[in-house]
């Protein structure tokens, strides 16, 4: 008999965390390749039909979904770490207060030296929020996630309409120069990428506050639930469920998620687009419960045992691939390395994405044959435990 070996439902939490890794570095690969992303007017580089394309498919198929996905990963795992705290026999909530401050303080390194759209200081915050609401009924929790995602949508689509009945629209040519001069800074030197990434700080509260962070603390909440009801751990008694997913993300998440889409090539800087953005909001959800589904179903054939075993390892040392993917894209696109960004048309750069997700695939079942944590895993695990962890795998023995 082997050693204690990780269960297949924890496997699978880690593939599902694998695979939304792809999703995440997709959609933030865009935002480093075009100084133009979020900002309301087409790039002129992706205006090809190509580059349309990519664009569509980026937009209906990752935006506003896998960040969801994620987020509800985490308030999974939180039940996880509940579990672990419960078994060492200490206090649950200093070790999650270390483990929430160790989070945000790498977020905060990776948002001013990486990426300015860094999630990991939201998350660390909005992890002290589910923390407090840890003890929560199960009714509750549920309610207060769908009250945040409708309350977000309808305040969106309210700004939405009076951005339409005002007839006001992003004025093309005072974002052409902001372009230009986020261009010349991640083109520049190292000094002015992080000068960039400080200045569009100052302004992305408004996409965390007002869009990200409240759908993220509602897939927390959901992903709380799940945990407590061992989702993962069921086999047949989960499987209604998941079907009932799978209808909801095509009857409500797709047809969401195309005119999120639409709205946002067809009209962008206007108010349509805005409505779009709520419409994004409401539905994304949805069309998240239907990947976590298809993935969790396709993970029990043959086919995605095998597929979910190539996934796990990088889900399994996330936080790693997440700002490994940042640092790749760094030095592709700014000035710390290639300084490409403004340069590759949409297609090469989903290309650069999928070449460098399976190289993170193999990387991460390489690196995990021989370490027991991935690199930041292992820091985040010291700060949470207040102790040195185990670097070294431990090698499987046969009794």
């Amino acid at each position: 008999m082997s050693r204690s070996t990780t269960p297949a439902r924890l496997a699978n939490v880690d593939a599902l965390r694998g695979f939304a890794l792809f999703g995440i570095l997709v959609v933030n690969i865009t935002a480093f390749a075009s100084v133009y992303y979020g900002r309301g007017v087409t790039d002129p580089a992706f205006t090809s039909l190509t580059g349309r394309l990519a664009e569509g498919l980026v937009s209906f198929v990752f935006e506003t979904k896998f960040y969801l996905l994620f987020s509800f990963l985490f308030g999974y795992s939180f039940t996880l770490q509940m579990r672990s705290a419960e078994r060492a026999g200490e206090p649950l909530v200093p070790r999650m207060l270390r483990r929430q401050i160790g989070l945000w303080l790498i977020g905060l390194t990776h948002a001013v030296l990486l990426f300015h759209g860094d999630i990991l200081t939201t998350y660390a915050v909005l992890g002290g929020i589910l923390l407090m609401l840890r003890h929560c009924s199960d009714r509750a929790a549920l309610r207060l996630a769908a009250w945040l995602i409708a309350a977000t949508g309808l305040v969106w689509a309210a700004l939405g309409g009076l951005q339409l009945l005002a007839g006001e629209a992003v004025d093309p040519l005072t974002v052409h120069a902001e372009a230009a001069a986020a261009l010349a800074a991640y083109a520049g030197t190292p000094g002015t990428v992080i000068g960039a990434h400080l200045q569009e700080l100052s302004g992305i509260w408004v996409l965390l506050g007002l869009i990200q962070a409240p759908s993220a603390l509602a897939m927390f909440l959901c992903g709380l639930v799940a945990g407590r009801r061992r989702l993962f751990e069921q086999d047949e008694e989960a499987r209604p469920l998941l079907r009932r997913l799978l209808r909801h993300a095509l009857l409500i998440g797709l047809p969401g998620s195309a005119f999120y889409t639409c709205t946002s090539m067809a009209r962008p800087g206007t108010g349509w687009e805005v409505l779009g953005l709520a419409a994004g909001i409401l539905t994304g959800p949805f069309l998240a419960g239907g990947y976590i589904a298809a993935a969790m179903l396709l993970f029990r054939t043959t086919v995605g045992m095998r597929l979910a075993a190539v996934l796990a390892p990088a889900g399994r040392m996330a936080l790693s691939n997440y700002l490994g993917q940042s640092l790749a894209c760094s030095l592709i696109f700014t000035a710390y390395g290639l300084g490409l960004v403004g340069q590759l048309p949409a297609l090469g750069v989903l290309a650069i994405a999928a070449v460098l997700y399976l190289f993170q695939l193999a990387f991460s079942a390489w690196w995990l044959r021989h370490h027991a944590y991935g690199p930041l895993e292992w820091l985040l695990r010291a700060l949470t435990i207040a102790a040195l962890p185990s670097w070294r795998a431990v090698p499987v023995r046969s009794a």
